[in-house]
């Protein structure tokens, strides 16, 4: 395999990445960021054309995991998971898993309360369910409780019967709102006592609302 460069061309589909030639045949592509040191005329041994190609396949993987990354925030197992699929050998998942943890790139703690974070804003459900969420993606439970730390099921049941209020509001009779309320509760995780309370407060709420609207303005003198 050793040889002489006789050829670096840039490849047509992938402009960040060169086509290394020896002895006039095409050897072995390569990412620029390790061709750089290449020049024509050069002698590759086969120790050095080893090294070369393994370089490469960690820098494969490691764009196949800052891209899974940059779609949305992921946990540590994912990306191992998503690695472990595309073939990566342990070796090069553990090196690639510990540079993007020293980049910051990769972090479980900030991972899991970004996650809640984005849960509770866009669709609240119970600590149970977030939890059992963060353990699929391959979270330790110590992590997943520090991000649980402030999340109040009585709280977060009120604000998801509260968004789904409009959706219900017309159900009649009475029994078969809180029923639709009570099965989409349920399906967020949420406990008896749990979705007895936020309906009961989200309907009280809403009594209210009704009163102050149908008040007649006071009289003017």
């Amino acid at each position: 395999m050793a040889g002489t460069i006789t050829a670096l061309k840039a490849q047509k589909n992938s402009r960040d990445r060169v086509n290394v030639y020896l002895d006039g045949e095409f050897a072995f592509g390569l990412a620029l960021i390790h061709a750089l040191w290449l020049r024509v005329g050069q002698t590759l041994t086969d120790q050095e054309i080893e090294s070369l190609k393994a370089s490469d396949t960690l820098e494969k993987a490691r764009q196949r995991a800052v891209e899974f990354i940059a779609y949305r925030p992921r946990s540590e197992q994912e990306v191992r998971r998503r690695l472990q699929r595309a073939g990566a050998a342990e070796d090069v998942i553990d090196e690639i898993v510990v540079s993007l943890r020293a980049a910051a790139l990769l972090d479980d703690a900030s991972f899991s309360r970004s996650w809640v974070d984005s849960r509770m804003r866009n669709g609240p459900r119970s600590r149970r369910m977030l939890a059992w969420e963060l353990r699929h993606k391959g979270v330790d439970p110590a992590t997943i409780d520090a991000a649980l730390e402030t999340v109040s099921d009585a709280e977060a049941a009120y604000q998801a019967a509260l968004r789904r209020w409009p959706r219900v509001a017309d159900a009649q009779p009475d029994w078969q709102r809180r029923r639709k309320l009570s099965a989409y509760l349920a399906r967020n995780g949420f406990g008896y006592d749990t979705i007895e309370e936020a309906i009961d407060r989200v309907e009280r709420e809403m009594a209210a609302g009704r009163e102050t609207d149908q008040e007649p303005p006071p009289e003017s003198f």
